[in-house]
């Protein structure tokens, strides 16, 4: 959700991209790495394709091993990929390098589903979801969006969860103020980015914690494959989020946002908890990285905790859902080096990540797929 490949010239997966890969190579490996730039709400089934074309383009019929790693509903498209018997809407071709994966991570995903999908498939969700996207997207390029417009988005966004109705020509009015707030050449990729947004919003339908039930029964793991994430949650808006905001006249606004995703996200189905029955060792994984289990209720402002969970949790800490890509103020310093790009956070949570934890994320996962490649074993004589 709110995620795009190269946009605006901004670099959506930079952070992670870079980060990933130096902890690979730290280790003398060679890394080949690409991003897949799918639509950005379609079905669950259209992305898993475009994912399997792009792999089957750029493996070159080698023999290494291929890992996937896939971030929110990316998570679910590469399960879905690796399923055996998987049937995608592409050629047979484009599924041959399967033999080759060694490994699937998954960061933030909504395995067992969403509640904030569940929202954004209503009416008022989808403008809702569309202006959600423009703000990422601007947020992230400029640094901070236009206070005014963005003053008036969060006007309209709050109405919703406190169920006093939404005006949704006051929403689409902010959010076309926000649009004309950036260059033209900005404007016309953003807009064809949020056009397809606007035709295709399947995988909301797809990621609702109903639909996902049946994508957990009929979704296998692939054997020989290592499945691995990690499990992030954000702490819950209190008015102390506020009182640390108010520095910032963008940081208040921004927490506005947040309360509400977190809000709508921690709303809990007891027939559909977003979770696993038993989860296993993961509990005890959680209860170790935060002291004592996070409650049901737990997200990072998109996803909700248990959801998350899927194979060995590598990396579990305080987190939002845009944190664990890179886009938090705390790297500035670390990423102010000679072409390398300013990490932005745009989404305030108060989950005070940072460059040490990005950083002590992407080792345990390069690990993972090191282990699941092979390389943690002795190299023959």
């Amino acid at each position: 959700m709110f995620g795009f490949g190269r946009l605006a010239s901004y670099d959506y997966f930079v952070h992670l991209e870079r980060a990933l890969g130096d902890a690979l190579r730290a280790r003398g490996g060679e890394v080949a790495t690409w991003v897949v730039d799918v639509a950005p709400t379609a079905s669950v089934r259209r992305r898993a394709a475009r994912l399997a074309e792009l792999v089957a383009r750029t493996s070159n019929d080698g023999e290494g091993p291929i890992h996937l790693v896939g971030h929110s509903t990316g998570g679910v498209d590469a399960r879905l990929v690796a399923s055996p018997g998987v049937r995608l809407p592409c050629d047979d071709a484009a599924l041959a390098w399967l033999p080759r994966l060694a490994s699937v991570t998954t960061l933030s995903t909504p395995h067992h589903g969403t509640p904030l999908a569940s929202f954004f498939a209503t009416v008022s969700g989808q403008r809702m979801l569309y202006a959600l996207s423009a703000l990422t997207v601007i947020g992230l390029t400029l640094g901070s969006p236009p206070l005014a417009a963005a003053s008036a988005l969060v006007m309209a966004i709050g109405r919703i969860d406190r169920a006093l109705g939404l005006d949704l020509r006051v929403l689409d009015r902010a959010t076309e103020s926000l649009l004309r707030g950036i260059d033209e050449a900005r404007s016309r990729e953003v807009r064809a980015y949020l056009d397809e947004i606007g035709a295709d919003q399947g995988a909301m339908v797809q990621l609702m914690p109903e639909a996902m039930e049946l994508y957990q029964a009929s979704v296998r793991d692939r054997e020989g494959v290592a499945y691995q994430c990690t499990a992030t949650t954000a702490p819950p808006p209190t008015p102390m989020s506020w009182v640390r905001a108010i520095t910032s006249p963008w940081g208040t606004l921004s927490t506005s946002i947040f309360a509400v995703l977190w809000g709508i996200t921690s709303r809990l189905d007891e027939r559909y908890p977003c979770a696993e029955k038993d989860a296993g060792d993961a509990e005890a994984v959680l209860a170790r990285a935060f002291g004592r289990a996070p409650g049901a209720r737990a997200n990072d402002g998109v996803v909700p905790l248990r959801s998350q969970l899927h194979g060995k949790v590598v990396w579990a800490g305080q987190a939002d859902h845009l944190d664990v890509l890179g886009h938090f103020d705390g790297g500035r310093a670390k990423a102010a080096g000679e072409g390398e790009p300013v990490h932005v956070d745009w989404l305030h949570s108060g989950a005070k990540f940072d460059a040490d934890r990005f950083d002590a994320m992407t080792r345990a996962i390069a690990e993972g797929m090191l282990a699941a490649a092979g390389y943690d074993r002795p190299r023959p004589a």
